[in-house]
């Protein structure tokens, strides 16, 4: 009877210590499983991780890019603005030659009014005023010196010059094809220039034109106004032209554009 007690306790106590490695590897088991789940999770935590940085370092792109695209943005506006206003300034400064150019012929054509048409005519062409006096009226066949005649005329042409401090005066001398050539001249180009050079000195010398405003300049026969192959038309050819044009210095500073960054 002894012995049957101590096989049922031992009996008991195996079976119960069975049960306590099933439930101990259960346990186990379980623990593995939420150590496995939680690495998994670490994992994705970890990948989150990863591309957060990775979208706020895009967006810290996009953020610069936006603000140098501004920038670019504003550098063209400022540029745009400063060619509407060197635009709306030029265009200013060209109404008011304009004006001044019209007023200017006026009192030429004033002052020349009991002028014969023929001998003298005054335009504008190429944005400049020309006074453009026929030689019969100035020199002599084949001679640089003024007539008397000329003298009148030159003096109410230096009268408007004088008043127009602003502007500068070149003087071109012009002849027909007909070949000359004497004891004073050389050819017809040495006849244009001096015929040019005369009137320059005379309205230097004798009404007062500023000497730095004027150029002589001789075109020989190599800018006719008509045909030479007849008498009117070389009498057209033999001329010389006052040109009255804007201070060149001043003409190519208001061609320059503003300075504009790119």
């Amino acid at each position: 009877m002894k012995n049957q007690c101590l096989f049922l306790l031992l009996a008991f106590g195996l079976s119960f210590f069975s049960c306590k490695n099933k439930e101990a590897e259960q346990l186990k088991g379980e623990i593995q499983l939420k150590d496995d789940q939680i690495t998994q999770l670490q994992q994705q935590v970890n990948h989150l991780q990863t591309t957060n940085g990775s979208l706020l370092d895009r967006m810290s792109d996009l953020s610069i890019v936006s603000k140098a695209g501004a920038e670019s943005i504003q550098k063209s506006l400022e540029s745009l603005s400063q060619q509407y206003d060197f635009i709306q300034n030029l265009t200013e400064k060209v109404q008011s030659k304009d004006s001044l150019n019209l007023a200017l012929v006026m009192n030429l054509k004033r002052s020349l009014s009991d002028v014969n048409d023929d001998d003298i005519q005054v335009e504008v062409r190429g944005g400049v005023v020309y006074v453009s006096i026929s030689d019969k009226m100035l020199f002599r066949s084949g001679s640089a010196k003024l007539s008397s005649q000329a003298r009148d005329v030159l003096s109410k042409i230096a009268s408007v010059i004088n008043d127009h401090e602003q502007l500068d005066v070149l003087v071109e001398g012009h002849t027909d094809d007909v070949p000359m050539s004497n004891s004073c001249m050389d050819d017809n180009w040495d006849l244009s220039v001096k015929r040019a050079t005369s009137v320059v000195r005379t309205l230097a010398n004798d009404y007062y034109v500023a000497p730095e405003r004027m150029t002589a300049a001789g075109r020989s026969e190599y800018l006719p106004q008509a045909d030479n192959d007849s008498e009117s038309g070389r009498s057209l050819n033999r001329r010389t032209e006052i040109v009255i044009t804007p201070k060149l210095d001043q003409f190519f500073k208001l061609l320059e554009a503003p300075g504009i960054e790119g």
